[in-house]
């Protein structure tokens, strides 16, 4: 790409503008981490690390800096985005071999560690909060390092930084595990009792019913309004909680103006949380959001071997890599899949052996939720995504704001059952099987130059898995 230099200058200088424009954190946040890779005329081409941060960039400040830039040079100019990919676990450049030949993932992912300064003599856990939800037992790698980092920033300073704090992603990623390290934390390295309050979105207002049929509001409103450290969990229950979310939305008034520092855990973006006031979202999107994606070979790797090791347990390398090898969908079925092959190797009382872990595995390692997932599945579910029904998906209406979702679940028909294209163009209306191969080409071509296509159909792939694990 031809390197304009004026332009160059002009996001120099804008930079420089709006880092009088945005808070100190703000800037260091969401600015520091922006890289000038080049231009044409009217376009700018910046690298960011990845896709979560382009699309906060894209959401808080993309306005701002094309502002910016048009006052600075009188011309309108196009942002483009390209991230910065790092290659993990790659078969042809990451695998070693071991001396008996099974793959190998060397350089597991750090852990996060408190500095000396950091750790106090308390070591009971915060009232209410399991002790083992700790940063020190949390394996960090990509998939969650922002949101690792981001935690561990507000566990030092509660009520100052990154207030609100909402975590979001799929099941069994460590949402809770990381909520309940604040907790911990903030209970651990600060003197005196400081006020931490965890409790899951379904027994906030299960108890918020109780008080207003016992006539005890005060005291509900006094125990949550006067904590310290609010953490809540799974906020997606508040769907259709309509009094549940007024008097959440005043709680979260009351701590924001004390300065209090409020975490919430979701499956998903608030904004994909339907049937919740816009008021409310509106509170939860006020200060950071983070997502947590399925581990990676290397930090799946560390995750088995640190559970192992806390068992005191010793399980080979070719085990733990063919379980990470054979379980790509979340740590909690990672950690259940190496629990069934340890208690099975005790009972018996054999070693951990491949050919022990092959056997007791076999459920997983056919697939099990592949199994269950039907087309219907994906039409259900990519429906609700869109805010479509699975009628308007096998229907004949060619819009777009219908036939992209269509696209894309024939595509991710094909990508995840075994269903033909002959089948799956049957499945939505009695297609032909080259319309089918037409929405998977264009699927295809459109990953390649939106990486925002791949990131939904990602998000799409582990709903339906989740679905399907439940059917």
């Amino acid at each position: 790409m031809a390197d304009w230099q004026d332009n160059r200058v002009f996001w120099d200088e804008a930079l420089k503008t709006i880092q009088h424009q945005v808070s100190e954190q703000e800037y260091v946040m969401w600015f520091q981490q922006i890289e000038y890779s080049g231009s044409e005329q009217d376009t700018i081409s910046i690298t960011v690390p990845s896709s979560f941060y382009r699309d906060q960039v894209k959401q808080r400040y993309l306005d701002l800096i094309q502002t910016t830039l048009l006052d600075l040079s009188g011309r309108s100019f196009q942002l483009e985005f390209n991230i910065t990919r790092t290659e993990i676990a790659n078969p042809s450049n990451s695998r070693v071999r071991s001396a008996n030949g099974s793959p190998h993932f060397p350089s597991p992912p750090v852990r996060l560690e408190r500095s000396p300064e950091e750790s106090r003599k308390r070591v009971a856990p915060a009232p209410g909060l399991n002790g083992e939800y700790t940063f020190q037992n949390f394996v960090v790698g990509d998939n969650n390092r922002f949101a690792a980092n981001a935690a561990m920033a507000i566990s030092r300073n509660p009520g100052t930084t990154y207030n609100p704090c909402l975590i979001y992603g799929g099941v069994g990623l460590g949402k809770t595990h990381l909520l309940q390290s604040i907790g911990n934390a903030v209970w651990e390295n600060n003197e005196g009792t400081p006020k931490i309050v965890y409790v899951t979105a379904e027994d906030f207002t299960n108890e918020f019913i109780r008080s207003i049929q016992e006539n005890k509001t005060h005291h509900f409103k006094s125990k949550y309004r006067n904590a310290d450290v609010l953490l809540i969990d799974d906020i997606h229950f508040l769907q259709k909680k309509h009094e549940t979310q007024e008097e959440l939305f005043h709680t979260f008034n009351a701590l924001f103006d004390a300065k209090k520092q409020m975490i919430f855990t979701s499956d998903r973006p608030v904004s994909e949380i339907k049937d919740i006031t816009e008021r409310l979202q509106n509170r939860f999107t006020r200060g950071l959001t983070v997502d947590l994606q399925p581990p990676q070979m290397e930090t799946a790797v560390a995750i088995l071997n640190k559970k192992a090791e806390k068992q005191g347990v010793y399980v080979s390398d070719e085990v733990i890599n063919l379980i990470c090898q054979k379980i790509t969908t979340n740590v909690r079925d990672l950690e259940a899949a190496l629990t069934r092959i340890i208690a099975y190797a005790e009972l018996v009382n054999k070693e951990v052996s491949l050919e022990v872990a092959q056997r007791q595995l076999k459920d997983f390692f056919s697939s099990p939720m592949q199994n269950n997932i039907t087309v219907d599945i994906i039409q259900r579910v990519v429906a609700d995504y869109f805010n479509l029904s699975p009628s308007e998906l096998k229907g004949k209406k060619r819009t777009r704001q219908v036939a992209f979702p269509r696209q894309m679940a024939m595509y991710i028909s094909r990508e995840v059952t075994e269903a033909s294209m002959t089948d799956v163009g049957l499945e939505f209306g009695g297609r032909d099987h080259t319309t089918v191969m037409h929405a998977c080409q264009r699927i295809s071509s459109r990953m390649r130059t939106d990486p925002t296509i791949e990131d939904i159909i990602q998000t799409l792939i582990r709903r339906i898995r989740e679905e399907g694990s439940r059917a």
